[in-house]
């Protein structure tokens, strides 16, 4: 009854912070509407931001909800509340990260103008709060997961606006700021969190392998197959640059899905992938092209990408899971570390190769649209390449700093973690 009362206070306190805030500070943007533009705002795309970006915020709140949210249904008996927790934090994060965005990207006149831009922004930044609590699913209760969706939209917003706006990265798929950014947050926030006495036995026998988490994962798997390329695409204003995006998606997720198919029956003794499998290639298939997505890959470059991904993510959890366990005491139940650390670091490295190449001989017009200060001459294709690359390590330590600081947050004794011994089951904070 205590935990029940402390989630409910907690989710009106901060409902009540956001209403006020909203009140204050946010109005509807004058892109959709003539009569509210004005001088200082530039209303160039107001058809663009009704005709190009609204059916990409659709597909990318599908993805955020379903396709992320279902990644989760695999834990069995934890399964229906694991996607209750995705349910409530995409709610919480999709508010606080229009208004952290706002202060900093859409703020002008003392107030935050939201469009379908701002709403694909926060999208963005909520999958990345989600990719970071699948690394301490089931070790922390609801309160734990408010706060940790908090700081994290927090963080990932500082981390954007220090990348894309001040330094000029190219990250239009998120490869960066939402996969590797992510990725690493959830896991230093697990390693604060560690568990000694939590038996690694039982905790594996309470992830049932059963019907009905398999058919959750199909459903899962086919949204994230239909509406990534959307995500990837998603804040390509141009039209000239959408094809490139979705067309090195979809590559990337094929390839990665077969050799996922290659290595799974070689790496495990089961003859087939599991669906789960074939789940976890797809999102290391599309992190792996998120950075590049709009450059020039080719499309047998993508096919490569796609690939190499497939490859890392089974190598990733049968050698190096166990090591991160057993040596860092880092426990990442799905693992996120194989499935958008790995291949994001990976499309990282991609995209600074790709910038290293740029040419206006290659790209032509699309100089102007993927690398804007290269194509004015503000800087050669060099050293976009190395402030690609800078932007790696950059995040990395923003990530562990901020997961430092969150995991301690949600360490204080007002905020004690489940029981040990039912970490995993649903009867623990939720009635199903």
């Amino acid at each position: 009854a205590a935990s029940r009362l402390r989630l409910s206070g907690l989710c009106f306190l901060l409902q009540i912070l956001n209403i006020l805030l909203f009140a204050v500070f946010v109005r509807y943007s004058p892109e959709s509407s003539s009569s509210l533009c004005s001088p200082q705002l530039n209303c160039s795309r107001r058809n663009q931001d009704a005709g190009f970006q609204h059916p990409r915020f659709r597909d990318v709140h599908l993805q955020v909800l379903l396709g992320l949210g279902l990644l989760v249904a695999f834990l069995g008996r934890y399964g229906p509340g694991s996607m209750a927790i995705s349910i409530l934090i995409v709610s919480f994060a999709i508010q606080w990260a229009i208004l952290i965005q706002g202060f900093l990207y859409f703020f002008l006149n003392g107030k935050i103008y939201v469009g379908a831009q701002s709403m694909v922004s926060a999208d963005f930044c909520t999958a990345a709060v989600l990719i970071s609590t699948g690394a301490v699913l089931g070790r922390v209760n609801p309160e734990q997961m408010l706060l940790l969706a908090l700081l994290g939209v927090t963080l990932c917003t500082l981390n954007e606006y220090f990348l894309l706006s001040l330094m000029g990265v190219n990250d239009s798929g998120r490869s960066l700021t939402v996969h590797v950014f992510g990725a690493y947050f959830g896991l230093t926030v697990s390693r604060i969190l560690h568990q000694p006495h939590v038996d690694k036995r039982k905790r594996e026998d309470q992830q049932d392998t059963g019907h009905q988490p398999d058919v959750f994962a199909v459903v899962g798997t086919i949204y994230l197959w239909t509406f990534w390329p959307s995500f990837t695409s998603a804040t390509t204003v141009h039209d000239s640059g959408e094809p490139w995006a979705v067309i090195n998606t979809y590559f990337s997720l094929v390839a990665s899905t077969i050799a996922t198919v290659i290595l799974s029956p070689v790496l495990y003794e089961q003859s087939t992938p599991r669906m789960v499998q074939i789940q976890d290639a797809t999102l290391a298939g599309a992190a792996v092209v998120g950075m590049a997505g709009e450059m020039l890959v080719t499309p047998f470059g993508a096919l490569i990408a796609g690939f190499l991904a497939g490859l890392i993510c089974p190598l990733g959890f049968r050698f190096l899971t166990p090591v991160l366990h057993s040596r860092l005491k880092i426990q990442d139940t799905c693992g996120v570390h194989n499935v958008h650390g790995l291949p994001g670091i990976l499309g990282v490295l991609l995209g600074v190769l790709l910038a290293l190449l740029a040419t206006a001989d290659t790209h032509g017009d699309r100089l102007e649209l993927v690398f804007p200060l290269v194509a004015r001459g503000s800087r050669t294709a060099a050293a976009q390449a190395f402030w690609q690359l800078c932007a790696l390590p950059l995040t990395l330590l923003l990530a562990a700093l901020g997961g430092c600081l969150t995991g301690a947050v949600l360490k204080t004794k007002a905020l004690r973690s489940p029981p040990a011994e039912g970490c995993l089951e649903n009867a623990v904070l939720w009635e199903v």
